[in-house]
């Protein structure tokens, strides 16, 4: 019985010389090609230096401000405080106070609402901030074909009157300023800090969007958060102030039913009589007005004391950061991968000569 030899291919081993050789080699065999080194390196100099020319420049405006809400960090205060000392993070357990404690601050800012609020602010007296942002972006022209009398659609302001497709491209610009444009975040875990940037290729535009946008953000925060206690307040007042009015005419009434009972005859007790009820009357106003008032004194003083501060720490103040690309980056970055894709093809045409195909 014959055996039969199976012969397998043969599979070098691995060896990190060899490999280092190899690519020895190919680098040595790249060196051959200089005149196309040479070209290959102007041409991403170049390249990298029209890139820093013609890109255009955004401009950065950094907001840095703190939320101070004493009432609802007051009762988990001095447990967070005691947990930090262990190393334990309790920031939002026991100390936030609705939805708009604590880290839901940053989400509240990024709100489509309040930037469209902020886009149909003014940006001077002919245009609104969204005229602005579709001029500088080229988004007004580009939206040319979606306008029924063929001119560029602009942004009253306040937006109240809104047609369709001013909405519609709201919510784009929209879309495009929370892709990148803007973002906030905490400086500090532990610290109320948060850091604002805005950044846009006009400097103007992107400082008035980060401070009208805290200013919107700011309003509709300490407007929530007080909500209830506004309500009771102006709902106290307007009581006050009824009840106060009555009692002045009580008054006034009862001075002069006593009055007009000084020629009387003391026979007639039907007019002591009403001026006793003018008496008790004024009496019991009186009464229910000083409740009123003292109440309200109390929900003031609640009021003031739950309304949160926001405070701006630092301003964007012109001029703005400058981001721009440099000839120092953009020239060495063009000559390197030039001259890396020149060397990924010569290897690639090389081997293509050996296979024979």
């Amino acid at each position: 019985m014959s055996q039969e030899n199976t012969q397998y291919p043969y599979e070098p081993e691995f060896s990190i010389t060899r490999l280092v050789n190899d690519r020895i080699k190919d680098i040595k065999y790249v060196f051959r090609f200089k005149t196309a080194l040479l070209v290959a390196l102007i041409a991403g100099g170049l390249a990298g230096a029209l890139t820093a020319w013609i890109w255009d420049p955004t401009y950065t405006a950094k907001l840095t401000f703190v939320v101070d809400d004493s009432k609802s960090s007051g009762s988990g205060g001095g447990l967070s405080a005691l947990a930090g000392l262990a190393g334990v993070d309790l920031n939002g357990v026991g100390g936030g106070s609705g939805v708009l404690a604590g880290d839901n601050v940053q989400e509240l800012i990024k709100s489509r609402k309040l930037i469209k609020a902020t886009l149909l602010t003014a940006y001077d007296s002919a245009q609104t901030l969204a005229d602005k942002y579709a001029a500088v972006y080229k988004l007004n022209k580009k939206w040319l074909e979606y306008s029924q009398d063929g001119k560029i659609t602009r942004f009253p302001l306040n937006g109240i009157h809104n047609t369709r497709l001013q909405d519609s491209l709201l919510h784009e610009m929209t879309t495009l300023i929370l892709s990148g444009d803007f973002e906030i975040a905490k400086t500090d875990k532990k610290l109320g800090f948060f850091e604002v940037n805005t950044t846009m290729k006009d400097e103007r535009l992107a400082q008035l969007f980060c401070i009208r946008m805290i200013n919107q953000s700011t309003d509709f925060y300490i407007s929530t958060k007080t909500q209830k206690l506004r309500d009771n307040v102006n709902r106290l007042q307007k009581r006050a102030d009824s009840i106060g009015l009555i009692l002045n005419r009580k008054t006034y009434a009862a001075a002069a039913a006593n009055q007009s009972t000084l020629d009387l005859n003391p026979a007639y007790t039907a007019s002591n009589a009403n001026i006793e009820v003018r008496e008790r009357d004024k009496v019991v106003l009186s009464t229910v007005f000083s409740e009123t008032v003292k109440n309200l004194e109390a929900s003031k003083t609640m009021l003031a004391q739950s309304t949160p501060t926001v405070q701006i720490v630092d301003e964007p103040e012109l001029p703005l950061k400058k981001n721009k690309f440099k000839y120092s980056i953009t020239i060495p970055a063009g000559i390197l991968l030039f001259e890396l894709v020149l060397a990924f093809y010569l290897l690639f045409t090389r081997k293509k000569i050996k296979t024979g195909n």
